[in-house]
């Protein structure tokens, strides 16, 4: 039988390294975007979505948000004041914590902040987001279901049964309460019945400007679990 031309020995010895240069690639971008931008907002992301982000992107095309891993964003700017690219700028590096990123702007202050601050965008929430509120479905039909998506539904948990051909609830069910965090199992059922809980936004946790540094904006929880900011803020500082 003749080799087939597919049975090729590939060594992985020789596989480029991609990672290295790609991390380098980033450094280099925020460094450039340093020289380009008046401002750099530290943002943090509630319930990140890439397609909403995109989105955003494209309103903000006179800015560049920039989202990585804290550390190689930290590198780029620098982590002490002997490596800073910019002066004061390694205290905004040391301030990247959690899941957040940054946008480069030469908007005014005020007008960014306000704009970050009202966007948001509602979207199905996924495995491990803590729903703010208990949804029950009582016992009876589900109209809103085709009968052929019936044995899915109990396999997602439902208690279930087709009766005269229409989907029904043989008992009351709880989808998910409140603070307890979903299962894949909850979200696929929310997103199916077309409720969706988490909202994608970005609030802003400081900025940094070449004349006046670094300054972090203070927020406190309201009742609806969404920051609100409490400073007032004008096109380069930041006062309470």
């Amino acid at each position: 039988m003749p080799k087939s031309k597919r049975d090729k020995t590939i060594s992985l010895t020789k596989t480029s390294k991609k990672g290295k240069l790609l991390k380098e690639q980033l450094v280099e971008n925020v460094r450039n975007w340093c020289t380009k931008y008046k401002h750099i907002l530290l943002l943090s992301v509630q319930n990140m979505r890439n397609n909403k982000l995109k989105d955003l992107r494209s309103e903000w095309n006179d800015s560049r948000f920039f989202f990585a891993k804290n550390k190689v964003m930290a590198i780029a700017l620098g982590k002490t004041k002997e490596k800073e690219i910019l002066e004061g700028v390694h205290v905004l590096s040391n301030a990247l914590v959690g899941q957040c990123g940054l946008l480069f702007t030469n908007r005014k202050t005020k007008e960014a902040l306000k704009a970050i601050r009202q966007y948001e965008e509602v979207d199905y929430a996924r495995s491990g987001f803590v729903p703010s509120e208990t949804i029950v479905l009582p016992e009876g039909p589900l109209s809103e279901f085709p009968h052929s998506i019936e044995p899915h539904l109990r396999q997602l948990g439902m208690p279930t049964a087709l009766e005269k051909g229409v989907v029904t609830l043989i008992k009351q069910f709880t989808v998910c309460k409140q603070g307890e965090p979903l299962t894949p199992e909850q979200a696929r059922i929310l997103k199916l019945l077309g409720k969706p809980l988490a909202t994608f936004k970005l609030i802003p946790l400081g900025i940094y400007s070449t004349k006046k540094g670094y300054r972090k904006l203070l927020y406190e929880d309201d009742a609806k679990e969404n920051a609100v900011e409490k400073m007032e803020v004008d096109d380069e500082t930041v006062t309470k």
